[in-house]
């Protein structure tokens, strides 16, 4: 095959996805174990919670300000500046933020469920 411009430009993306797609596949599984825990989560505190209604005003607000919490830690300039692989605190975090996500996904689901 010639090198022309346009076979260069086609086998660089074609590098460039697959190191992209090689990069997130580190740890996939154990990602998506984190998000169906967060999920899971999510379905339980609504559905323990939320059968007197008495407690859902308080929960809420302790859902939200540990899901700001978290996300201060997370992107604040002290863990973005010295992101290392092995660093077990940016590991412990990255692993509550994927719990996070789930929890908030699996409570927007819930609110879709009660409005139906």
């Amino acid at each position: 095959m010639s090198n022309t411009r346009l076979t260069l430009f086609f086998t660089n993306i074609f590098q460039l996805l697959d190191s992209k797609i090689q990069n997130y596949s580190i740890n996939f599984p154990i990602k998506i174990l984190l998000l169906l825990l967060g999920f899971f989560i999510a379905t339980v505190l609504a559905t323990v919670f939320g059968q007197t209604g008495d407690w859902d005003v308080l929960v809420a607000g302790i859902l939200v300000a540990m899901i700001e919490i978290l996300g201060n830690k997370m992107y604040s300039k002290k863990y973005i500046s010295k992101k290392q692989v092995f660093d077990i605190s940016f590991l412990s975090l990255i692993g509550i933020n994927y719990i996070k996500i789930g929890l908030i996904f699996g409570l927007f689901v819930d609110a879709f469920k009660l409005g139906s």
